[in-house]
């Protein structure tokens, strides 16, 4: 009886084409909202996470000095700078060992590799060609992981010691281009490439390994400053910076404030209120498959009093319409989720600039759940409705 109930739906669906699509259409506006909405935020959040990798570090530890006032009575004799200028390279090891130790602990990761990225910089204010510009040592390969951001426009990148990257502008005033030589403190160093311009302070500097820097300045062992980037946007940066704190003397850790993190908190109430708007429409759509199997149910007075008058129960019945309705959740939720996702191509780059939309597949087992539900919720009522209708009454409407 299952086999010829699956029959009867089917040839009532293919006679009854327009109402079924009717039918569906309501079911198709509600997941398409909801597919849509759902697809922009993650390609919103995807973005927003992109954009730290342009931030740089999530900690950077300086030096602990300190500005004493110089009093004599009333008398300010100015201030006493306390403390050292540079930090001791031999503190690189055990400030990647607290910050592995505490990322593994607040994320529960067992490898024992590295994690984080730890880029020391010295820097050196110099002359090059009788123009003022700072010297940064670095270290290429965590500098390169650190500043994502940095094209190369001419030239390659740092390979070996005695290379330099020049910034856009430093290059400008110095008349610079790859392959050129310049003299540091009577070091000779190749101009390896030249850097886009990125807006920022690397535009003006002189990028050389950090050990070619310290030889050629008698800076042996010292560092200005260590740039920490954890690279996962859940990790302690504020319980790292603070371990640091605690327990490397003469070291000052700050954890740097992520601006993401205010875009973060309004992508998710945007996408909340714009999921509530989707949950109206899907009650719209749901008042309107109830309207449509309210209506189905009329028309087909005769054909119910029909099965009933040869034996079918009340769950037969109630199945048919079950039946139809899963059938239209299943038409609904296939085309809700792609006039979801195109409605996300579409609408998201208003919403955020240059983003990038990708195809979400995850949504699509969501919105054939969501549009079964949808439409065999919207068919409860009328199903039951039809099994009210007594045999009589349907031969009356002859």
């Amino acid at each position: 009886m299952t086999v010829k109930l699956y029959q009867i739906v089917a040839k009532d669906t293919m006679r009854r084409k327009k109402r079924v699509l009717y039918a569906a259409l309501g079911v198709v506006v509600g997941t398409m909202t909801v597919v849509g909405i759902l697809t922009i935020a993650l390609a919103g959040e995807a973005r927003i996470y992109n954009q730290l990798e342009k931030y740089g570090p999530n900690l950077t530890v300086v030096p602990a000095i300190s500005n004493l006032d110089m009093k004599l009575g009333d008398l300010s004799l100015g201030t006493l700078t306390v403390g050292d200028n540079y930090i001791a390279e031999e503190k690189l090891p055990e400030i990647r060992q607290m910050t592995d130790d505490e990322i593994r602990r607040g994320l529960d990761i067992k490898d024992e590799g590295n994690i984080a990225t730890i880029a020391p910089k010295l820097y050196i204010n110099t002359r090059l060609s009788g123009v003022s510009v700072m010297a940064v040592g670095i270290d290429p390969e965590e500098e390169s992981k650190l500043k994502s951001w940095w094209r190369i426009r001419e030239g390659g990148f740092i390979e070996s010691p005695g290379q330099a990257l020049v910034g856009a502008i430093a290059a400008e005033l110095l008349k610079l281009k790859a392959g050129d030589v310049i003299v540091l403190n009577g070091a000779d160093i190749t101009v390896a490439g030249v850097l886009e311009e990125a807006g920022s302070s690397d535009d003006y500097q002189v990028f050389v390994p950090i050990g070619t820097l310290q030889k050629a300045f008698g800076k042996e062992g010292l560092v200005s400053s260590v740039d920490v980037r954890a690279l996962c946007n859940a990790c302690p940066v504020e319980q790292i910076a603070d371990r640091l704190n605690q327990n490397l003397p003469g070291i000052r850790a700050v954890a740097v404030k992520q601006v993401a993190a205010s875009e973060m908190d309004m992508m998710e109430k945007v996408k909340k209120f714009m999921l509530a708007l989707a949950g109206i429409t899907l009650a719209v759509g749901l008042f309107g498959v109830i309207n449509t199997m309210i209506a189905s149910v009329h028309e087909r007075i005769k054909d119910i009093g029909i099965m009933r008058a040869v034996g079918a129960s009340r769950n037969q019945i109630i199945k048919i319409f079950v039946y139809e309705a899963i059938t239209i959740g299943i038409i609904g939720g296939i085309f809700g989720y792609v006039a979801g996702t195109l409605l996300a191509y579409g609408a998201g780059p208003l919403i955020f600039e240059d983003m990038a939309i990708t195809y979400a597949p995850k949504y699509f087992p969501l919105s054939l759940a969501l549009a079964t539900l949808i439409a065999i919720a919207a068919a409860i009522y009328p199903a039951f409705s039809a099994t009210r209708i007594k045999v009589a009454d349907s031969f009356r409407s002859l």
